[in-house]
């Protein structure tokens, strides 16, 4: 099975080739293997080289050009490094983009921290009207990615990261799926996470929903899982959608967990297993979570 990544630049190449409205701006990440769709359309294939400012400032251009731009590298440098750009070129100027990323919280635990991005969807969160897409599949990805460029000049996040799940799902953008119900309480598990959280809850009498898509928040699925203690298990920082339930069940009683990666560094490199298992976001470590949260039976 072939990687989000790649299937991104698969295609990115296609829709280049079918559409010359869709522009890509790079920043050094992917370049080499996109070199001949960049031969192929150079006027629409820009590389600025390290220069991650420069990149969302290119994006910003195209998109005032009419062009459909998408931007890509690693996370920590599409969004983190240049979200001032991101601010004001993209979100001040009134124009969309595509923001593709590769790696996210930690994908490749010998980059260091400088390659983790943990907190780039709380990031956007600052931002209004982003759309955010966090598929867990090479499949997921191809969908979300051609309906973000299809979705009219929206600005739109599609997280692509290394950690997926065995399976793709039928997503919908902007809709949860539901995967299994129950009555004790409702798991949303956000892309890659979902194996993690099958295996966790296998035998719990808990609802599990997919998350595909983040931003909107598919408040209507919330609501009608049933069960109104929720537990979200997000691979990006713990709690970012914590206060998206809250206002998705404001005038319900209820509870929520919010799992994810810790804000406190976890300096050792090791894999991304073992980084998974650290945070507790393995099947271990999740089932021990969500137990303990629980209603009494």
């Amino acid at each position: 099975m072939d990687t989000m990544r790649e299937r991104f630049i698969t295609v990115a190449t296609e829709l280049l080739d079918q559409d010359p409205r869709t522009a890509l701006v790079l920043a050094d990440i992917s370049a080499a293997s996109l070199a001949e769709a960049a031969a192929a359309h150079p006027d629409r294939v820009l590389n600025v080289g390290i220069r991650e400012q420069l990149l969302i400032g290119v994006t910003g251009g195209l998109a005032l050009a009419g062009l459909r731009p998408i931007a890509h590298t690693f996370a920590s440098f599409l969004i983190e490094r240049p979200f001032e750009q991101v601010k004001l070129d993209l979100g001040h100027q009134g124009v969309g983009a595509v923001l593709v990323s590769a790696l996210g919280s930690y994908d490749w635990p010998a980059g260091g921290r400088t390659h983790m991005s943990p907190g780039d969807v709380a990031l956007l969160d600052t931002l209004p009207g982003w759309t955010v897409h966090v598929p867990g599949h090479p499949d997921e990805a191809e969908a979300l990615l051609r309906h973000a460029v299809a979705d009219g000049d929206r600005n739109v996040y599609v997280r692509l990261s290394e950690h997926q799940n065995a399976e793709a799902r039928a997503v919908e953008p902007g809709r949860f799926l539901t995967v299994r119900q129950g009555a004790a309480a409702t798991v949303v598990a956000v892309g890659p996470m979902l194996d993690a959280v099958l295996a966790a809850t296998e035998g719990l009498d808990v609802t599990v929903l997919y998350a595909a898509s983040v931003r909107p928040f598919d408040a209507v699925a919330l609501r009608a899982a049933g069960p109104t203690d929720v537990v979200l298990v997000e691979p990006y920082l713990a709690g970012t959608s914590n206060n998206e339930a809250h206002q998705a069940l404001a005038d319900l009683p209820h509870r929520v967990l919010g799992l994810g990666v810790p804000r406190e560094e976890h300096r050792h490199y090791g894999s991304m297993d073992e980084h998974l298992a650290a945070y507790g976001l393995d099947a271990a470590g999740l089932r021990a979570r969500i137990v303990s949260f629980l209603p009494p039976a």
